[in-house]
C-alpha cells in the first residue's frame, strides 16, 4: 500500500548511526519553515470585536508534503515521531536516514497524484470557511482567525506558533486558541502525537507554567476539541457522499452494493495498550449506517499496514480482493477517518487498492474535502465548544490502560487546565 514503502525499516539502518544534530537542527528547521505559513492573517489586538474574542481556531493534522521537494523533510519528521513508530533510542538517528532510503519511491507516488499532497489546500479552506461561519453564529468570541499546524509538514506547530505572536497572541498579549484536531477519531499516534508537538512549542515559546498552575503573564489560553466521531453533522457529510455513490449504480442493485469503511490501521501493541481510536472509528461507521438506516450490508476494514509486526485487520486490499474473487464486485470504498484526500486515498485507494480490482463496480465515495455540509458542521462543533467553555473532553482526561508515557501525561494535564489535572491518571 502508499505508505508500507516508507514504514519499511531495513535492519541495516538500526546499526551504525550518528548524532543529526540535536538542537541546532530544529533551530534551523524553525527558520526554514517561515515561508511556508498557513494563511496571511492581518494582526487583532485583544480588545476585540466580541466580548469574549478574537479566537484563534487552528486546524491541527498530520500534513502532506505539497511538492515532491518536500519528501525527504516530510519523511524525515515521520519517522522521528516515537508516538507514530516507536523505534526506541535510536529513534532520532535513523529515521532520516530511513526518509533518505525511501525518498525516491514515495516521491513518485505524490508525482502520480499530481505533484503533491492536496491536505493543505484543503485544511486552510476548510478552517477559513469555518471561521467565516462562527463570526455569525458565535459573534461573542469573534473574529474567529484560521490557522493551520501539521506535524510532519509545513506549515509545522512551531511556525504556526510564531505566527500567532506575529498575528498579536500570546507573548505577553494574552488571548485565546482553540486546538482543533482533524482527526475525527482520537488515537495517541495522531491527535495525542500532535498535541504532544503543540505542548512542546509552547513551553518552549512561552515558558512553563509554574508550581500551582499559573499561567506566564499573557501567555495563549489554550483548549481543544480533542475528537468528534459521531457529531450529526460529520455523519450527514459522509452518509450524502455515500449516496451520491450508490446512486450511480442501477437502482436494482443499489441495496446489494457492500459499503467497505476505511481507516487507517495500528499496531496491535497499540490496540492492546488501550488505545480508543478502533472503538471510536465503530462509532463512526455504526452512526452513518444508522443515518442510511442500514439499507446495504457493510464492514469496517484497516489500510497502510506497515512493517512485520501484527496490526489491526482486515486489511482493506485483502478485504476487496476477496469479495471479488467470491463474486461480490459492487463495492464502495469509504474513507471515515480522513477530512480530505491525501495519499491514502488518493493513491492507496484509488491507484493500488481500485485498480488492483479490476472491476467497474468498485469505487469510491468522494472524501469530505469543500462539502458545505461538513464544514457547517465544524463551525458547529467550534460553537459548542466555545460556548461550553471546556477545555478539553472529559474523556481525554483519562489516558490509556497501559500508558506509561510522561510525556502524554504532562500534555494532559497541561491541556486538562487546572481545575481538572487531578483527573488525568
Amino acid at each position: 500500500m502508499a505508505f508500507r514503502s516508507p514504514f519499511a525499516i531495513p535492519r541495516q539502518l538500526l546499526v551504525g548511526t550518528t548524532s543529526l544534530g540535536g538542537r541546532s537542527a530544529i533551530s534551523s528547521r524553525l527558520r526554514c519553515n517561515q515561508r511556508g505559513l498557513a494563511t496571511v492573517i492581518p494582526p487583532v489586538t485583544q480588545d476585540a470585536t466580541g466580548s469574549k474574542g478574537p479566537t484563534a481556531m487552528v486546524f491541527m493534522n498530520m500534513g502532506g508534503p505539497s511538492t515532491t521537494d518536500e519528501v525527504e523533510d516530510f519523511l524525515s519528521r515521520l519517522f522521528a515521531d516515537g508516538d507514530l513508530i516507536p523505534l526506541g533510542r535510536l529513534q532520532s538517528y535513523i529515521g532520516p536516514l530511513i526518509a533518505r532510503r525511501r525518498t525516491s519511491k514515495i516521491q513518485k507516488q505524490y508525482a502520480d497524484i499530481g505533484g503533491g499532497s492536496p491536505i493543505r489546500k484543503w485544511s486552510e479552506y476548510q478552517c477559513a470557511e469555518m471561521c467565516k461561519l462562527l463570526d455569525k453564529i458565535s459573534p461573542e468570541t469573534a473574529p474567529h482567525k484560521p490557522y493551520v499546524a501539521f506535524r510532519y509538514a509545513a506549515p509545522l506547530t512551531e511556525t504556526m506558533y510564531e505566527q500567532l505572536f506575529a498575528d498579536g497572541f500570546g507573548n505577553g498579549k494574552g488571548g485565546r486558541a482553540v486546538a482543533f484536531t482533524q482527526y475525527p477519531q482520537y488515537s495517541c499516534s495522531t491527535t495525542g502525537s500532535s498535541l504532544n508537538e503543540l505542548w512542546k512549542w509552547r513551553n518552549r515559546l512561552e515558558g512553563k507554567r509554574a508550581n500551582g498552575g499559573s499561567e506566564p503573564a499573557g501567555a495563549i489560553q489554550w483548549s481543544v476539541i480533542d475528537r468528534w466521531p459521531s457529531h450529526s453533522g460529520l455523519v450527514e457529510a459522509f452518509a450524502q457522499n455515500i449516496e451520491a455513490q450508490l446512486n450511480t449504480y442501477p437502482e436494482e442493485k443499489r441495496d446489494q452494493v457492500v459499503l467497505l469503511f476505511s481507516a487507517h490501521s495500528l499496531p496491535m501493541s497499540v490496540v492492546n495498550r488501550g488505545d480508543p481510536y478502533p472503538a471510536e472509528v465503530a462509532a463512526t461507521v455504526h452512526a452513518v449506517m444508522q443515518r442510511l438506516k442500514f439499507k446495504n450490508p457493510y464492514r469496517l476494514c484497516w489500510q497502510s499496514q506497515v512493517g512485520p509486526s501484527a496490526w489491526l485487520g482486515a486489511q482493506t486490499s485483502d478485504t476487496v480482493q476477496e469479495y471479488v474473487k467470491r463474486g461480490q464486485t459492487d463495492l464502495i470504498l469509504v474513507p471515515i477517518a480522513f477530512t480530505s484526500d491525501h495519499i491514502e486515498t488518493l493513491y492507496e485507494l484509488d491507484q493500488e487498492v481500485i485498480h488492483e480490482a479490476n472491476n467497474p463496480g468498485v469505487k469510491r465515495a468522494e472524501s469530505l474535502n469543500g462539502s458545505p455540509v461538513f464544514i457547517q458542521a465544524l463551525a458547529d462543533i467550534a460553537r459548542d465548544h466555545l460556548q461550553k467553555g471546556e477545555l478539553c473532553s472529559r474523556q481525554m482526561t483519562l489516558r490509556c490502560q497501559g500508558c506509561t508515557s510522561e510525556r502524554c501525561l504532562g500534555q494532559k494535564k497541561f491541556f486538562a487546565g487546572q481545575e481538572h489535572a487531578s483527573m488525568v491518571v
